[in-house]
């Protein structure tokens, strides 16, 4: 995920842009998270990695100051002027037979956070999936249908 800063310009280049270049502007650059510990020394610190949290198609596990331990699918954050009243919203890995339920977490409440589960989305840009189609058609396939790759 880009810096608030990048975003800012990103922003101003979009606001001077006629309508019809607005297409060809170079999109979002996607960080590889994925197995990567932040470090949450400061409170910008956690809000940047719980942003960057958010933006991840992956499962991630937090660790409580309290020692507890929820991994799952961050789905929702509320950022407040404090990390007392700022949460996060995970849906934990389900367990077999279990119903699903959702977590909340206050930022205060981090000690650790961890991109843990794989990026379900890497690689799989629509450039990726253009360079399949032309490879099944220059090996002179038809009808060639590229199907998603299943998840785990």
């Amino acid at each position: 995920m880009s810096t608030a800063q990048q975003e800012h310009l990103k922003i101003e280049q979009l606001q001077q842009a006629a309508p019809d270049e607005i297409e060809h502007i170079e999109g979002r650059e996607r960080e590889n998270l994925e197995g990567w510990i932040p470090a949450l020394a400061t409170d910008a610190e956690v809000r940047e990695a719980l942003e960057k949290a958010f933006d991840y198609r992956g499962d991630v596990t937090i660790t409580r100051k309290d020692g507890s331990v929820v991994e799952g699918y961050l789905y929702d954050r509320r950022s407040e002027p404090t990390l007392e009243a700022s949460l996060v919203r995970l849906i934990p890995t389900p367990k077999p037979g279990a119903p699903v339920e959702r977590v909340m977490v206050r930022y205060a409440d981090i000690a650790a956070l961890n991109f843990s589960g794989r990026d379900t989305a890497a690689g799989k840009t629509f450039e990726a999936w253009v360079k399949k189609y032309w490879e099944k058609k220059a090996a002179g396939e038809k009808d060639i249908q590229i199907e998603p790759e299943k998840l785990d």
